[in-house]
């Protein structure tokens, strides 16, 4: 009888335990109860947020392995850090399989959610806003997926970063959809990060709509294979309003989608409308450089079936206006600096170029022509994006 007790009980001590839900609600403590939540959660826990307004003093933090945070909408459960103290993120993830969901963040001192190093992560309807407007004294990025793998940020809304509405940097396997980013200096950016694809996003009202950069000198370095196809690209002439130095402060106002030093980029059925200095942007990292794995010129761009509306009328750029009247008061869709390797610009569609020969040269040397393209250039092509089954799972 014994015998059969100890078996018992070790059996239990065995089974894993079943995952449990954290309630938490406003009001007074509310701090103290989520981050503490946020600590004691188990693998499997899903923490609910009830609608409300969260006021906070202090960011929070996340550590805990297959953990969903779960809001009851992101205009109902409101994480306000108007009253944060230090300069941190709202909050920040550290831990693999984690689900964020249906809740907002206002007004994090730094950036409203960054995760680093957190592989098969999900963004999903989240609202990250600083609610003043455009101000360089907001938080750099809104929704932050730093160092991963398997990234997944949808049906979210930003507005306000002063660095990148959402920005995913150094990762793989990256899916960003369905989204909306107004009034940031970057809407969308990836950036040093390979297989990605930004579908079915509106970008409006930032001072650049979607950015795919490249940067030397950081861990991983050789971005590309980056799908930028059936997005609303908008009105994004805001003033850039980026603290200086920021490698964004130097975007023009009025870009639509700007490639800087990657490989293979494809620009594919999107809409772009009234972005004042160019729809399409190609150029090349300019500054001094010391990281010998890095190749500074956009190389294998393809620009196919998009749907240009008006645009280029105010060129933000040294020398811009003047270019424009050159070409009958507004530059054509494409605009390259002329560093490229291997562009295709297909159909009916007119690119110009600024001839620089070398790497750093200033834009006083430029001698801007319409670009002539060879009969048949050819790009590599691109292999659809796909995460993990488990991922989709989860949002079920």
């Amino acid at each position: 009888m014994m015998k059969r007790a100890l078996i018992a009980a070790l059996l239990a001590s065995a089974a894993p335990a079943l995952a449990e839900t954290h309630t938490i609600a406003a009001g007074e403590g509310a701090q103290e109860r989520l981050q503490e939540a946020l600590i004691l959660a188990a693998p499997g826990d899903e923490i609910m947020l009830e609608a409300g307004r969260f006021v906070l003093t202090d960011g929070l933090s996340l550590d805990v392995e297959g953990v969903t945070v779960r809001g009851a909408g992101m205009d109902a459960s409101v994480l306000d850090f108007t009253t944060q103290q230090g300069a941190g993120e709202g909050l920040l993830v550290t831990s693999d399989n984690v689900t964020l969901r249906d809740f907002a963040i206002e007004n994090a001192k730094g950036d409203g959610i960054k995760s680093k190093g957190a592989d098969n992560i999900i963004y999903h309807a989240l609202r990250v806003e600083w609610t003043g407007g455009p101000l360089a004294t907001n938080g750099a990025y809104g929704i932050y997926p730093v160092e991963s793998a398997n990234v997944l940020v949808q049906d979210s809304y930003v507005r306000g970063a002063s660095d990148a509405g959402i920005y995913v940097g150094q990762s793989e396997n990256i899916i960003v959809r369905r989204n909306r980013v107004v009034e940031n200096v970057a809407g969308i950016e990836i950036e040093n990060s390979n297989r990605a694809e930004v579908t079915e996003n509106l970008a409006t009202r930032n001072t650049g709509g979607i950015l795919v950069f490249d940067l030397p000198g950081l861990p991983k370095v050789g971005g590309g294979d980056v799908l930028i196809a059936r997005n609303a690209v908008i009105d994004n002439n805001t003033d850039n309003f980026a603290p200086e130095g920021n490698i964004v402060a130097s975007v023009p106002a009025g870009t639509g989608v700007m490639v800087m030093a990657n490989d293979n980029v494809h620009i594919t059925d999107n809409a772009l409308i009234n972005n004042a200095t160019s729809h399409v942007m190609l150029i090349a990292y300019s500054q001094d450089y010391t990281d010998a794995r890095y190749q500074p010129r956009p190389v294998n761009v393809m620009v196919r079936d998009n749907v240009f509306g008006s645009g280029g009328s105010a060129p933000d750029f040294e020398g811009g206006t003047m270019l424009a009247q050159a070409f009958g008061g507004s530059l054509p869709p494409v605009l390259t600096d002329g560093l490229h390797e291997k562009l295709a610009v297909m159909g009916k569609v007119t690119a110009i170029t600024l001839n620089l020969s070398e790497v750093g040269q200033p834009l006083t040397e430029a001698r801007p022509s319409i670009l002539q393209m060879p009969p048949i250039v050819s790009v590599k092509d691109l292999a659809p994006v796909a995460l993990p089954a488990e991922m989709e799972a989860r949002l079920r």
